[in-house]
């Protein structure tokens, strides 16, 4: 099993920046990629993006591309999500996840944090 723990949201003015923290532990050696999700309230959950763990591979999606940075730390066993330039429309929680090979391939991961809520105001 591997365990995931978000951090680092909070409430941030239109144009600012946060950076939010995902702490992987348990199983950790079996993670191939990491992923960054949100979900807006009464909207369906949002791909961001993904890293694989080895290689350092991102993909971002097209709403964030530009404006977010996804990186890790393998030593610390920890992910980063940069975010600049944040929109009002970027206010989610926003979630960390983990998997394998397979996870990756088909953007299904099998390990979910519980989030951590941003918030852009005006």
């Amino acid at each position: 099993q591997v365990q995931l723990v978000e951090s680092g949201g909070g409430l941030v003015q239109a144009g600012g920046s946060l950076r939010l923290s995902c702490a992987a532990s348990g199983r950790t050696f079996s993670v191939y990629a990491m992923a960054w999700f949100r979900q807006a309230a009464g909207k369906d959950r949002q791909f961001v993006g993904t890293i694989t763990w080895g290689g350092g591979t991102t993909s971002y999606a097209d709403s964030v591309k530009d404006r977010f940075t996804i990186s890790r730390d393998n030593a610390k066993n920890t992910l980063y999500l940069r975010m600049n330039s944040l929109k009002p429309e970027d206010t989610a929680i926003y979630y960390c996840a983990a998997g394998d090979a397979r996870s990756y391939i088909e953007n299904r991961y099998d390990y979910w944090g519980k989030g951590t809520q941003v918030t852009v105001s005006s």
